[in-house]
């Protein structure tokens, strides 16, 4: 696909698009655990608008290494969205306002036991992002339109489920779900206004734990 502008104009599209969406039943989300992830819009330096992505710092004792969105676990008393705007200032230093937030996705159930809910927000233009290194080792703006390239996600069968592990080859390394789920939501529905679900979409075997 081609890029898309960081403008007032793809900001109401995908806001328009978001409030489009119905929300999904339920997930089954009995003994897990509540987290937020912040889908972050922001511009990529060159007037596109991308998606900001971290490389979680490799002391982390669960998921080091990994890349994913700014999240993580909803402290007692908070919404997912008090939660997502939390995490992305403790991890990249971006303080965003209740304002920014355009709309949200559907809840999705991890493997590893917690149920995620995916908050859209829109970064001011030239926002300037620094990783917290008790967190997060680097963080990246990838483009919009390379997560519409050809061939990105890729669903690949595993003998260990029925379901489709969705991935997507981004960063030169391959990114799975949870973020490649809700990456591959954000796209359908956001930017391709397509009432799109994901929970179904399995995580490869090494992120059951």
């Amino acid at each position: 696909m081609t890029d898309l502008f960081f403008d007032d104009a793809l900001r109401a599209a995908v806001a328009r698009n978001l409030a489009l969406l119905d929300p999904a039943p339920p997930a089954a989300g009995e003994g897990l655990k509540r987290a937020a992830v912040c889908l972050i819009v922001a511009d990529d330096g060159a007037g596109n608008a991308a998606l900001v992505l971290t490389r979680r710092a490799e002391h982390l004792s669960a998921h080091s290494g990994q890349f994913a969105l700014p999240g993580g676990r909803i402290d007692t008393g908070e919404s997912a969205a008090e939660a997502a705007l939390r995490e992305a200032r403790e991890e990249i230093g971006l303080e965003l306002a209740p304002a920014s937030i355009l709309g949200q996705l559907d809840e999705y159930p991890t493997r590893s036991g917690y149920l995620i809910t995916p908050i859209v927000a829109w970064a001011p233009r030239g926002a300037a992002m620094t990783a917290n290194p008790q967190e997060v080792a680097a963080i990246h703006r990838v483009a919009i339109a390379e997560l519409g390239r050809p061939g990105s996600p890729e669903f690949v069968a595993i003998e260990e489920s029925t379901r489709p592990v969705i991935r997507y080859p981004l960063l030169g390394t391959t990114i799975h779900a949870p973020t490649a789920a809700i990456l591959y939501q954000f796209m359908e529905v956001a930017v391709h206004g397509r009432a799109t679900r994901v929970a179904h979409l399995e995580q490869p075997v090494w992120a059951w734990r």
